[in-house]
């Protein structure tokens, strides 16, 4: 039985996580830096450590007696500036490398993002070997592209990087919930029209991941892990939106046009330090308007890494636990 340590444990991959290493007998403890997230993890069975990213002190103790730890905490908002994202990714993570080496972890795992390599062009059959785009014009994507590369040039202690790409499934509190907010405000519409293809992955196949780079990942390497094939972004969205009995409307933005409203929007937005976020920014645009598919050979050879959860029994799951 290994004791293991988890940032973001109340978070909708981190609480996956969490829910898999207890079954699979590990002892877990999990950062909490409120109430509600020491709720949230005690629930899944974790042990939460008061603590936060941004103190190594309370990182340490937490850390100290655990053999592995996974940080899969991060900031994904599409608000905030970039001192925001530095300070959470990029500092954050630079705090639990520190403290994980000075407790004696011997291994961790970092969540990481195919968004690290994006910085305005398509993805089209990327593998690990495209470069990490630290100075690309979304604090996301540059903010994860610093945190690992600070991951894999670690001393210390072994680390690897596990990169999903869009993670979806039941519990997620973040995407589909926009996406209908989206649809049901009238905001929505596709970018390009939205044929372009894309990559998924199943939040239980990017633990799945995340639990093969624990136990076989070469010491600072990066893994992609995704669902397997990928589809048709329109046609994902579209079923994605029906789990929960919305259907979006057929309006398309250009891609160009797209693109110049997140530029003025982020222009806009950061000189005048105006709060939230833009009404697109280019993050989003990138996400949801260019091609981003994935070369998962390196995880299938090197992890023995397969889906263990099909897009067809994933959105099966989420149409059964839709909201009444």
């Amino acid at each position: 039985m290994t004791v293991v340590f988890v940032t973001g444990g109340s978070g909708f991959v981190g609480g996956r996580l969490v829910t898999r290493l207890i079954k699979d007998g590990h002892t877990v403890r999990a950062l909490a830096r409120s109430d509600a997230s020491a709720a949230a993890v005690e629930a899944l069975g974790a042990a939460p450590v008061r603590g936060d990213i941004g103190d190594p002190t309370s990182l340490r103790e937490a850390m100290t007696g655990c053999e592995l730890a996974f940080h899969a905490a991060a900031r994904t908002t599409r608000d905030g500036d970039r001192a925001r994202f530095w300070a959470d990714n990029v500092q954050g993570t630079a705090n639990v490398l520190r403290a994980a080496r000075e407790a004696g972890v011997r291994r961790l795992v970092h969540v990481g993002t195919e968004a690290a390599l994006m910085d305005g062009r398509p993805l089209v059959g990327v593998d690990e070997t495209a470069p990490l785009r630290p100075g690309s014009r979304a604090h996301y994507a540059a903010s994860k592209a610093a945190a690992e590369r600070l991951v894999r040039a670690a001393e210390g202690l072994e680390t690897v990087v596990l990169r999903p790409r869009f993670v979806w499934g039941a519990g997620d509190t973040t995407v589909l919930p926009e996406l209908v907010a989206m649809v049901r405000g009238g905001r929505f519409a596709w970018i390009g029209g939205g044929r372009h293809r894309t990559d998924t992955t199943h939040v239980d196949n990017a633990v799945e991941g995340l639990v093969l780079a624990a136990e076989r990942g070469r010491p600072g390497e990066a893994y992609f892990v995704t669902d397997g094939r990928p589809v048709v972004f329109r046609d994902f969205i579209t079923e994605l939106l029906a789990t929960r009995g919305v259907t979006p409307p057929g309006r398309s933005l250009p891609l160009g046009a797209a693109l110049a409203v997140a530029a003025a929007g982020e222009t806009v937005w950061r000189g005048l330090r105006l709060r939230g976020a833009p009404p697109l920014d280019y993050m989003s645009v990138w996400l949801a308007g260019m091609e981003c598919t994935i070369d998962i050979g390196k995880a299938t050879a090197e992890l023995g890494y397969r889906p263990v959860r099909t897009r067809e029994e994933g959105m099966a799951e989420l149409r059964a636990r839709a909201p009444e």
